[in-house]
């Protein structure tokens, strides 16, 4: 069974920065895909982040948040991070990490996930 539990979010202005944390309870954490999504307020679920498995460090990004956000995991920590910055309004939602045995399980939303934590960006 695996865990996930965000931590981070919060308010705050426009053009400012929030780091996003998700510790997971695994075994090897290394073995795992880990990515990050968000849901606003009545819309889907949507992609934002993604990155593979141990220290390959290939990252996906969604076109929205490229650019602007930055995906990082730490293997000995059990944790991965989501950096944002220039943070816009439209990027309020509650963001939620997700872990899977491969990157495209996780991009797809088929893996397992947090939570979520909120993110409020005011104008």
């Amino acid at each position: 069974q695996v865990q996930l539990v965000e931590s981070g979010g919060g308010l705050v202005q426009a053009g400012g920065s929030l780091r996003l944390s998700c510790t997971a309870s695994v075994r090897t954490f290394g073995n795992y895909a880990m990515g990050w999504f968000r849901q606003a307020p009545e819309k889907a679920r949507e992609f934002v982040a993604a990155i593979d498995r141990w220290s390959s460090g290939t990252t996906y990004y969604s076109d929205s948040v490229k650019g602007r956000f930055t995906i990082a995991r730490d293997n000995a920590k059990s944790t991965v991070y989501l950096d944002m910055i220039s943070l816009k309004p439209e990027d309020t939602a509650i963001y939620y990490c997700a872990a899977g045995g491969l990157v495209a399980v996780v991009r797809s939303a088929q893996g397992y996930w947090g939570q979520g934590t909120q993110v409020t960006v005011s104008s």
